[in-house]
C-alpha cells in the first residue's frame, strides 16, 4: 500500500533508521536542473523617518490583504501579482517568495511584479524598503511574536545577544537551486558552499547598524555566525570535500538541539540541549513524528540548507534592482557541469573563510581575486541563460562592476 503523504507526516519515527530515510526523501529530491526561485527579504522603514519604529498594526494594515497569518488572522493573504506570497519576520522585515520558474528571466519577471506590488501597498502607507542587509538606524526590537519566535530568542539568549540582531534586525536574498541529477549532486552541493565566501565578500551591504559602523562588510553574516554554530555553521567543509551530502546532512540534522517544541500552550521553549538525536532515544515523554523532524529541520540556518532543492541563504539583501546581479551569477554558475566544476576549482581555497568574508569582505585579498574569477565565469556563461537582450546587457554590466570591485580589492 501506498502511504498518502497526509499520513506519512504523522508517522512516529521509532529510530534513527527511520528519521534517515525521511530525510533522504524530502531533502534532495534530484534530477536534471530545471528551476530557480528567490527569496527576497528587507527591513521596512518609515519614509519620512527611517530610524522611527514600525509596529504590527501599522504593517498590518499596509500589507492589507496580502497579510500573512501572523499579524492579519483574518487576512486572505493573497499573493501578490507575479504569484509571490508575503511573510513578515520577527522584526517586522518583509520578505517575498515567488514560486520558482524555469528560465531566470521569467523568475526576474514575476519577482519585479511582485515588488512593485509590495512596494505600491508599502508606499500608500507611508512605508519603504530597505536596501542593506542589516537595519542601518534601528536596534533590535520584536514586532511580531508567536512561539516559534519567542522559543527562538529564549534559546538564542542562552548564547548572547546576537540571536535577537539576527531576528530583528537583518535581511537576507536567498536564491534557490535544484539539487540536480544523482551523480551530479555531491559537485553542486560542494561547490554551492565553496563559492560562498567570495559571493558574500562581493555583494555584502550590511557595514551599518543601528546608528554606527559595525567593523563588519556583512554583519548580518556576522550574527548569524554567532547565534548557534550546531545550527548555523556550514554543513560541507573543504577539510571533508568528498563527504557525502547526505550523510552529512543527516548527521547534521540529528546533532543540532531542538529549538522549538510544539505545544497546545504558548510557551514552545525546548529544555537546554536536547538534539533530535536525543529525542529518537526517548529524551522527552513521546516520541517524534516525521511532522516533528520536517519541523526542526525549518529550524535550522546553514549558509545552505537542502529542501528538496539547494537553499542558498549567505547574501545580503541589495539595494535597489540589484538582487538580480547574484540571482543571475549563481544560476550562470550551475547552468552546466563544466561551469559548475571550474568554479568549484576557483573558490576551493578560500572555502572556509566565512568568518574573514563576514569580517572584511572584498578587502580580503583571496575572496577578491577568487570573486573576479568566478565573474569571470559568470559572465563567460551568462548567454546561456538566454534573458532578453536588454536584460542581459544590463546584467552583464552589473556582473563586470562587481568585478572592477573585486579587483580593487586585491591590487
Amino acid at each position: 500500500m501506498v502511504m498518502s503523504p497526509e499520513l506519512d507526516r504523522i508517522t512516529v519515527l521509532r529510530d534513527t533508521a527511520g528519521a534517515v530515510g525521511h530525510i533522504a526523501r524530502i531533502c534532495f529530491k534530484t534530477g536534471p536542473p530545471r528551476f530557480t526561485g528567490v527569496e527576497l527579504e528587507w527591513t521596512v522603514h518609515d519614509a519620512a523617518d527611517p530610524a522611527r519604529p514600525v509596529d504590527r498594526e501599522r504593517l498590518r494594515r499596509a500589507l492589507g490583504r496580502h497579510s500573512p497569518a501572523t499579524i492579519g488572522g483574518t487576512s486572505p493573504a493573497e499573493p501578490l501579482p507575479g504569484g509571490g506570497s508575503v511573510t513578515v519576520e520577527p522584526g517586522g522585515q518583509v520578505e517575498i517568495s515567488t514560486p520558482p520558474r524555469s528560465s531566470v528571466a521569467a523568475l526576474i519577471a514575476a519577482t519585479e511584479a511582485d515588488i512593485a506590488g509590495l512596494t505600491a501597498v508599502l508606499d500608500a502607507a507611508g512605508l519603504v524598503l530597505g536596501h542593506t542587509g542589516i537595519d542601518p538606524w534601528r536596534a533590535p526590537r520584536p514586532v511580531v511574536e508567536t512561539p516559534r519566535y519567542q522559543a527562538m530568542r529564549c534559546v538564542f539568549d542562552r548564547r548572547g545577544p546576537a540571536g535577537r540582531t539576527m531576528m530583528y534586525s537583518t535581511a537576507g536574498l536567498q536564491v534557490c537551486l535544484d539539487a540536480g541529477e544523482p551523480e551530479r549532486l555531491a559537485e553542486r552541493w560542494a561547490a554551492v558552499h565553496a563559492v560562498g565566501p567570495p559571493l558574500l565578500a562581493a555583494f555584502a551591504t550590511a557595514d551599518r547598524h543601528a546608528g554606527r559602523r559595525t567593523g563588519w562588510a556583512s554583519a548580518r553574516m556576522a550574527a548569524w555566525l554567532a547565534i548557534d554554530p550546531p545550527r548555523t555553521r556550514p554543513v560541507w567543509s573543504p577539510a571533508r570535500p568528498d563527504r557525502d551530502p547526505i550523510a552529512a546532512w543527516t548527521e547534521y540534522v540529528l546533532a543540532a538541539p531542538l529549538l522549538c517544541l510544539r505545544d497546545d500552550g504558548p510557551d514552545w521553549t525546548p529544555p537546554a540541549g536536547v538534539t533530535f538525536a536525543d529525542w529518537l532515544a526517548g529524551a522527552l515523554p513521546r516520541p517524534p513524528t516525521t511532522d516533528d523532524l520536517e519541523y526542526h529541520v525549518s529550524t535550522l540556518f546553514p549558509p545552505v540548507r537542502p529542501r528538496g532543492y539547494l537553499e542558498v541563504r549567505y547574501l545580503d539583501a541589495q539595494p535597489g534592482r540589484e538582487w538580480t546581479l547574484p540571482v543571475a551569477v549563481l544560476a550562470a554558475l550551475f547552468t552546466d557541469p563544466g561551469t559548475t566544476r571550474t568554479a568549484l576549482t576557483v573558490a576551493a581555497p578560500v572555502a572556509d573563510r566565512w568568518h574573514a568574508a563576514a569580517r572584511y569582505g572584498l578587502a580580503d585579498r583571496p575572496l577578491a581575486e577568487a570573486a573576479a574569477a568566478l565573474f569571470d565565469l559568470a559572465l563567460a556563461a551568462l548567454p546561456r541563460l538566454e534573458l532578453p537582450a536588454g536584460r542581459h546587457e544590463e546584467t552583464s554590466r552589473g556582473i563586470r562592476r562587481r568585478r572592477a570591485a573585486a579587483e580593487r580589492g586585491y591590487r
